[in-house]
């Protein structure tokens, strides 16, 4: 596909103002509202003169300078350039698909995608159980079949819990209460996350424990809630705020009959 190129802004940079002489003129074009600000600070300092502002809003900015009308005829009136403008002057039409296929090729770039993210995962906690051993990683894996045939050496993500060791430690100066909650997780790979906060005596929320689920069924939460109460809460009394899902109530129900 074509991209449309534009020689006229190709000189236009942090504080250039795309003009030979150095002055203003009408058309030209700054990245954002906070560039024309300084653009114009920068301006004004370098001439040994000075403006007033007479209209500052997110989408213009009017000063003048202080002799206009004595003598001086110099003003500025900045506006944002709406996506409408851009799309009937450069005719060039940029979907939301086309953005959001950048944003997130551009996201890939910086810190890679879902499947390598999945893939250094179990690196990221074994080298923090190696910087913390008071840490907890648990970690539950099931074997790739192809053809009704195992695959050796290949594994996928089931279920994986891990408390942070610094957590572990800040629960034991919080209140004795806990909230538990999960949300679904989209994308290439689903399932959901699995999350427990506490709050400290200052109404600091604290996360405290985390896990990966394949979806929030009665068994996901029974291993959860065993090693949040196995790992990190070690002492009795605690109280549970959740939104009363069914598998929960299910398995707050099963270990108090029990």
């Amino acid at each position: 596909m074509h991209v449309p190129e534009f020689p006229k802004y190709v000189n236009m940079g942090e504080g250039n103002v795309a003009v030979e002489d150095g002055e203003f003129s009408v058309g030209i074009k700054l990245g954002s509202r906070e560039l024309v600000v300084s653009v114009i600070k920068g301006y004004t300092i370098s001439r040994g003169v000075d403006y007033t502002v007479y209209e500052s809003k997110p989408q213009t900015f009017y000063v003048k300078c202080k002799g206009y009308g004595v003598g001086c005829d110099w003003l500025i009136l900045a506006s944002l350039i709406q996506k409408k403008e851009v799309q009937s002057r450069f005719n060039y039409t940029v979907s939301y698909h086309k953005a959001w296929l950048a944003k997130q090729k551009s996201a890939t770039k910086v810190f890679g995608d879902w499947k390598v993210s999945y893939q250094t995962l179990p690196v990221w906690l074994k080298a923090m159980t190696a910087k913390m051993p008071m840490s907890r990683v648990q970690i539950k894996t099931l074997p790739v079949y192809r053809e009704n045939e195992e695959i050796h050496g290949v594994r996928v993500l089931y279920r994986i819990f891990w408390s942070y060791y610094p957590c572990i430690i800040a629960f034991r100066h919080c209140k004795p209460l806990v909230q538990i909650d999960g949300t679904h997780l989209y994308r290439n790979y689903k399932g959901a996350l699995l999350v427990t906060v506490a709050q400290d005596r200052n109404q600091n929320i604290v996360p405290i424990a985390f896990a990966i689920i394949e979806s929030e069924t009665a068994d996901a939460w029974e291993v959860f809630l065993t090693n949040l109460w196995g790992y990190v809460i070690t002492i009795d009394g605690v109280s549970i705020i959740s939104d009363r899902h069914n598998c929960i109530d299910a398995v707050i129900g099963h270990n108090n009959g029990a």
